[in-house]
């Protein structure tokens, strides 16, 4: 509520003026900027949109240069043309996934396309019909997990399809890739500049009684350069001058000093009423009589926004059901700093007044948003003391963070209570150093007020651990369990809950599940973001005892705890998020887990967390090496590399230079592979890890490592018995996840010394297991020498030896995916001698690629060719090898000793 000490003065009260509905809030996103009298129309602007199907189109210029108007004419054309469009204005609200998701997934509704999978991002890319979607104000935009989606629908638009982007800036969404392959056409500043005969054809629009002859006209637009924003001010200002000669000639420039001084001199010809109903309203974003009532009580608002509507005044009208406008943003920046300039008191009580009209209306983010904006610190924190604990319990970090953010450090240590709400959000997006830094200064452990201690008490196991130190935070965890309960439900379900993380890293699987059962008690279903948590920590217990099935469905609940349920789980918290995409990775589900990733890595990234860091980052190299581009396989292990020596975090530096080891390795390449595994030994480090559970390193671990690299490239025959040690422990311990590994590796070595009944036995068993709970790219990723394993155990099924329908439905999905698999090359005659005839330096190139993994398109970038020359290539080597196929084509190359 609205502090009893600081009341409204009466000429700023809000009134009772009629309240618009919530539907009218939420739809004016998508409200496109309505059609005016006076409009310029932009052919050659509206046809290259409408020929730009499945590329982006970028509309990208400063303020003024008219992107929303030629943008919303385009739309126009599109939808005359029989094309279902959708506008969506953004804001830096939807910053928050969530929130920019929710969003995405009403613009398809609009749309009416089949969004059978629930996923918006899913459905734009695979719609069959056409479709216009227009983002608008795309500048407000910078959170890198949003901006990945707008990525991804850019990268996978179909060929019916049409995405409009309006910006200010150049977005960070790929734009050179997308440049040289020929899917973005640029709209920039220079092609909106007005030509000399639209300037001609907006004044005979705008002043038909005016004469300016065609010299002046073209005076005119040389000295605005075509500047849109510079030309309407001019025109109001024309229509107002005495002598419209002596106007033009001592009119110059075209930058921001000539908008305000044209601004100025519209505004200063104003009624006063007008001008400060206008000065009034523009810290509002969006205006309609009963906001604007709060900030001007006295006034006929309906009537004064028709009014200013119909002279054409700075306001652009948004379409709608509802009479609702917004100023152009140009126009607004002025207003303001204006009304900065001349009542630079009255800025905090107009804020104050938005602030407690959207307080009236039950809307607390854009009441802080205003009180916050307006400088009103306390009234900001006062709604925060009100709400603050109700957005935590809901998990919803990053909007609490950017608040407090905003809030001046020493008057926020004046209300201890949201210092804790504040470590609590800023742990979990800024990561735990710095929300143990806020704690650590808090001096909350050591208050006199039981909540400050409670909070404290569950903050600082979990902040340990986050830091990858469990130890320390095993050690001062069970003393603050001994302090339960302590009333405060949320920090105390949370220390529960950490403590359960901490109990798994020990190893001390039957104390974890006792701890996850006491916070479902505790929370009993009240805190969403609780609830994450403990089903999160559940699904990585079943994850590391193998059940992949239950962890799955854990994650799934998981992710949804904190949000409306869509079908493809993308609206969920980080920390559930990053382990539900490496289920369904694990499900051979790539398109979908690349999607997750798209949302989940860069927000993991921001944390810091090392388990998220290294799952996502390890994900995003393999899924990008089986789509063929190596190149940026290697990208995602440098960055992984990178953030864990900026982090300080060597756990993360080892497992980077593990995951290269092993893309290494996939490449054939076993000098550098074994080179990066003696960079990835650090003996400490990983006795360290072998005394702890932790999911990312239950099948990603040195000693496996090694193995794995023995049996491939070393000897097969001394990697049993320790395979054998590694396998035993396992299962003594319950880890089925790493036993599977295991088995496949032991098969293999098995195989390579010539057991093959052995290695059958080993196979056979771990494929039954696989089965069971549905794993896939943990045989997968092992690459096309197990993949001849599985082949060889599908015969023996297929032959009766082994009779199990399930398992062989399982098998025959196992192989589909391997695709084809190598056989060994029969060298004929006429290769005996060497190739028939020699490849060509390119021709080498090519193969050497191919070798590496690369796929067509990648190729062809990296060798600055087309897709088509690629082809030829590819096709001339087959013909001079005589091989039928790419993997035959490396395997003769490989007998013939082409590759070195």
């Amino acid at each position: 509520m609205r502090p009893a000490e600081t009341p409204l003065p009466p000429s700023l009260a809000p009134s009772p003026a009629q309240t618009p509905p919530v539907h009218a809030v939420l739809d004016a996103k998508f409200l496109p900027p309505a059609g005016q009298s006076i409009q310029v129309l932009r052919q050659a602007l509206c046809e290259a949109v409408r020929r730009a199907s499945g590329q982006l189109v970028l509309v990208s210029a400063p303020a003024g240069f008219g992107k929303s108007t030629a943008m919303a004419q385009a739309r126009e054309r599109l939808e005359a043309d029989g094309v279902p469009t959708v506008w969506l204005t953004l804001d830096r609200a939807d910053n928050d996934v969530s929130r920019f998701l929710s969003g995405l997934s009403e613009a398809v509704n609009r749309l009416g396309l089949d969004s059978g999978s629930g996923d918006a991002v899913q459905t734009l890319t695979h719609a069959q019909a056409p479709y216009a979607l227009f983002l608008d104000e795309f500048e407000a935009v910078h959170e890198p997990a949003v901006l990945g989606l707008v990525r991804e629908v850019a990268e996978h638009l179909p060929r019916s399809a049409h995405l409009v982007i309006g910006s200010r800036q150049l977005p960070q969404i790929g734009l050179s890739r997308l440049r040289v392959r020929g899917q973005l056409v640029e709209i920039d500043a220079d092609r909106l500049r007005f030509t000399a005969s639209d300037v001609m054809d907006f004044f005979r629009q705008r002043a038909p009684a005016q004469v300016l002859d065609a010299e002046q006209l073209r005076r005119l637009h040389q000295k605005t350069e075509g500047w849109i924003a510079a030309l309407w001010l001019a025109a109001m200002a024309l229509e107002r001058s005495d002598n419209p000669a002596e106007f033009v000639d001592r009119f110059s420039g075209s930058n921001r000093a000539v908008a305000d001084y044209l601004a100025e001199d519209v505004l200063a010809r104003q009624p006063e009423a007008i001008r400060r109903f206008l000065l009034r309203t523009s810290l509002l974003r969006q205006l309609d009589a009963s906001v604007c009532a709060a900030l001007n009580p006295r006034t006929d608002c309906a009537a004064m926004l028709e009014r200013l509507d119909a002279e054409h005044l700075f306001l652009t009208p948004v379409a709608g059901a509802q009479r609702t406008w917004r100023y152009h943003s140009l126009f607004a920046d002025y207003l303001r700093t204006q009304l900065e300039r001349e009542h630079p008191g009255e800025v905090a009580r107009l804020h104050l007044a938005a602030s407690g009209w959207y307080e009236s209306q039950g809307r607390p983010v854009p009441a802080i948003d205003h009180a916050i904006e307006g400088g009103d610190y306390p009234h900001a924190m006062d709604l925060l003391d009100e709400h603050a604990e109700a957005f935590l319990e809901q998990g919803r970090m990053r909007l609490l963070t950017r608040w407090f953010s905003s809030l001046p450090a020493a008057q926020l240590q004046q209300r201890p209570r949201l210092q804790m709400v504040a470590v609590w959000a800023t742990g979990f997006t800024r990561g735990p150093w710095e929300a143990m830094d806020l704690l650590d200064h808090s001096g909350a452990e050591q208050s006199p007020d039981p909540y400050l201690r409670a909070h404290a008490n569950g903050l600082r196991p979990m902040l340990l651990a986050m830091q990858d130190r469990a130890e320390e935070g095993l050690r001062l965890g069970r003393l603050a369990l001994a302090r339960l309960p302590t009333g405060q439900r949320f920090a105390d379900t949370a220390l529960l809950n950490a403590m359960a993380h901490i109990t798994t890293i020990s190893g001390d699987a039957r104390e974890a599940q006792q701890l996850l059962d006491a916070a479902r008690h505790e929370h009993g279903g009240g805190s969403t973001f609780n609830r994450m948590y403990t089903e999160s920590l559940e699904g990585q217990l079943d994850l590391l005892q193998g059940r992949l099935r239950h962890a799955t469905a854990r994650f799934r609940l998981a992710v949804d705890a904190t949000h409306a349920v869509n079908l493809h789980h993308t609206h969920g918290n980080a920390w559930a998020g990053v382990f539900y995409t490496s289920v369904v990775y694990e499900a051979n589900q790539l398109d979908q887990a690349e999607h997750l990733l798209n949302v989940y890595l860069p927000l993991a990234r921001d944390v810091g967390l090392p388990d998220h860091m290294i799952v996502t980052h390890a994900m995003r190299s393999r899924i990008a090496f089986l789509n063929g581009d190596v190149d940026a396989a290697a990208m995602a292990l440098t960055e992984l590399e990178y953030l864990g020596n900026q982090r300080k975090l060597p756990r993360v530096v080892a497992s980077a230079k593990l995951e290269r080891a092993r893309l290494l390795q996939a490449q054939g390449n076993a000098a550098a592979a074994h080179d990066e595994l003696v960079r990835a030994d650090d003996p400490t480090l990983w006795a360290r890890e072998q005394q702890q559970r932790l999911v990312v390193h239950d099948v990603q671990y040195m000693a496996l490592a090694r193995l794995r690299w023995a049996v491939a490239f070393g000897d097969a025959g001394a990697s049993i018995e320790p395979l054998r040690a590694q396998l035993q422990a396992a299962t003594a311990q319950g880890r089925r996840r790493r036993a599977l590994v295991l088995q496949l590796l032991l098969g293999l070595a098995l195989q390579r010394t010539g057991d093959s009944a052995a290695a059958m036995q080993e196979t056979g068993s771990a494929l039954q297991f696989a089965c069971q709970e549905g794993f896939m790219r943990l045989i997968l990723d092992e690459g096309p020498a197990v993949g001849a394993l599985v082949q060889r155990y599908q015969a023996l099924h297929d032959s009766g030896q082994v009779r199990d329908p399930i398992l062989g439905e399982y098998l025959q999905r196992l192989l589909a995916a391997f695709g084809p698999l190598p056989t060994e090359p029969e060298v004929g005659a006429e290769l005996a001698h060497g190739v028939l005839e020699p490849l060509t330096r390119k021709e080498i190139r090519v193969l050497q690629l191919l070798v590496e993994g690369y796929s067509n398109s990648a190729m062809a970038e990296k060798l600055f060719v087309s897709d088509s020359t690629v082809r030829t290539h590819l096709r001339n080597i087959n013909t001079k090898l005589g091989a039928h196929s790419r993997t035959q084509a490396v395997a003769i190359a490989r007998k013939l000793g082409l590759l070195g």
